[in-house]
């Protein structure tokens, strides 16, 4: 590569180059020794420490959310004191931009001094510079001061003097630093901001790393998921009506919200797991606790989500919306207590499944049988089971997971989870049969006797999903695996078959 040097506001995109072709392209930058300051929250980090914090506090101590607002009348250097104080991250689990980290890293080994300038409590800062082990110097909020903006480029340019530092940033908020830096190097920003830095000082290096596409958004809202609100139209097609277009427009618009609602709901508990996310060896990769999806854009889509979700509620019908809310509700405290409290957890998942029933009846006006409810419950809470049980298998493989505990579950209670799941299975095909004998299957199915092959697949099918899991075939949702497995979808399309000829 052709070394050169680089002219003041020249920008020069360095995208996807490793740290040490970057080195090469900013040598005489590193000739000056100047120091090389860098910020924390998605600059080092790929990640913000403030919110993190926030949703720590939120899993650990909820009614302390109730201090907030008084916390912050006392100002945001205050906030993040108590915040850190009373519900630090995992400091060791943070996502790193490892971009970032590699290049102080080739900085720091060319002589440079590494300077940490962050708006995030000092207590903090220490832990995280402590665990990356570059920096020479910490400068933070301290409960008084809020180290943002202005306050860190006065402080910055009291200790090295004016245009006397370079400063590595991605926010338009590290502006007022840049305007007093001697060289301007940005993390991630946006064209809008590259422009803007430009005017104020020398760019040399932007864009270590590609931001989050439209297919990373859609991911953390799980679509794969919203098959589930597929049961909506259960109540329509039990009782053989669900060619009617009207009910069938109301079930559709119920899946949709219901839909919006799971998916704003799914990024809440991602956003309250994020410690035990990480340390999962799997759901570490997920779109929050990776760091590839911002913090801040996911509590931006969470109340759109919610919002579209109940006001699509509310205009099928009242009695619609107050079962999306006791769905919410639910899986509110779920995610936030409800999901550490063995058999509980299970117990709600079950019942979420058939608030999707009961919602669909309430918004096409359909009733539902207490036979179907009761079919639902047993069902899904064998499913929900099959998720725990899964959970275990996969930590238990995993030798640095010890001791292997999943949402309160111990390795111990594997003999337990599948003895629960498989006669909960069972009891699921024991009301289908037992349904088929009754007056309503007699009215609504000419030929009920076909339910018969029904009981006999889901028999089957219950007993191959648990047999798949104690395999290690099924690592997280049951439902999610059925999808892509070849012998799940065959058995229940023959199952639908046999619903056909029961008709």
């Amino acid at each position: 590569m052709e070394k050169r040097s680089v002219a003041a506001g020249e920008v020069v995109f360095l995208t996807g180059l490793p740290a040490e072709k970057a080195v090469e392209l900013i040598e005489p930058l590193a000739a000056a020794r100047v120091p090389l300051v860098a910020d924390l929250d998605e600059t080092c980090l790929r990640t913000d420490s403030l919110i993190e914090s926030v949703f720590v506090l939120a899993r650990t101590k909820p009614l302390s959310l109730l201090k907030l607002p008084g916390w912050l009348l006392k100002g945001r250097a205050y906030l993040k004191q108590r915040l850190a104080e009373m519900a630090m991250p995992d400091i060791h689990m943070l996502p790193h931009r490892a971009e970032v980290v590699e290049f102080l890293r080739a900085q720091k080994q060319l002589g440079r001094s590494i300077i940490l300038a962050t708006a995030a409590d000092e207590r903090l800062a220490r832990e995280v510079a402590r665990d990356v082990g570059l920096f020479d110097a910490v400068i933070a909020s301290d409960g008084k001061i809020n180290m943002s903006g202005e306050h860190k480029r006065d402080r910055l340019v009291q200790m090295f003097g004016y245009r006397g530092f370079d400063y590595i940033g991605d926010s338009v908020r590290d502006t007022a630093v840049w305007s007093t830096a001697r060289r301007a190097l940005l993390a991630t920003p946006s064209h809008r901001l590259a422009a803007r830095v430009a005017r104020v000082t020398p760019v040399e290096m932007i864009s270590f790393s590609p931001s989050a596409g439209w297919q990373d958004y859609l991911h953390a809202l799980r679509p794969l998921h919203w098959v589930k609100n597929g049961l909506v139209f259960v109540p329509l097609v039990a009782v053989h009506r669900i060619f009617e277009a009207e009910l069938l427009v109301r079930a559709s618009m119920a899946f949709v919200a219901f839909c919006l609602c799971a998916s704003g709901l799914y990024l809440l508990n991602d956003l309250l797991d994020l410690p035990a996310d990480r340390r999962h060896p799997h759901k570490k990769e997920r779109m929050l606790a990776s760091g590839r999806l911002s913090l801040a854009h996911a509590l931006l889509m969470l109340p759109l989500l919610l919002v579209s979700a109940f006001g699509l509620a509310c205009y099928l019908s009242m009695g619609f919306a107050s079962v999306l809310a006791i769905y919410a509700v639910l899986m509110i405290a779920y995610s936030m207590r409800l999901k550490d409290i063995p058999l509980v957890d299970v117990l709600v998942l079950a019942v979420g499944y058939a608030l999707r029933v009961a919602g669909g009846s309430a918004a096409t006006g359909v009733q539902i049988s207490a036979w179907l409810l009761t079919f639902c419950v047993f069902l899904f809470f064998s499913l929900a089971l099959i998720k725990r049980y899964a959970e275990l298998i996969v930590l238990e493989a995993e030798p640095t997971v010890k001791p292997v505990q999943a949402r309160g579950y111990l390795a111990i209670d594997k003999v337990i989870l599948v003895a629960q799941g498989i006669a909960s299975g069972y009891l699921a095909v024991m009301v289908l049969a037992l349904y088929t004998n009754t007056e309503i299957s007699h009215r609504l199915y000419a030929r009920h006797e076909y339910f018969w092959g029904i009981c006999l697949l889901l028999l089957y099918w219950v007993s191959y999903l648990w047999i798949a899991v104690n395999r290690g075939r099924i690592q997280d949702d049951p439902v999610i695996f059925a999808l892509s497995d070849r012998r799940s979808l065959w058995t229940i399309a023959a199952m639908g078959v046999f619903a056909v000829l029961a008709l």
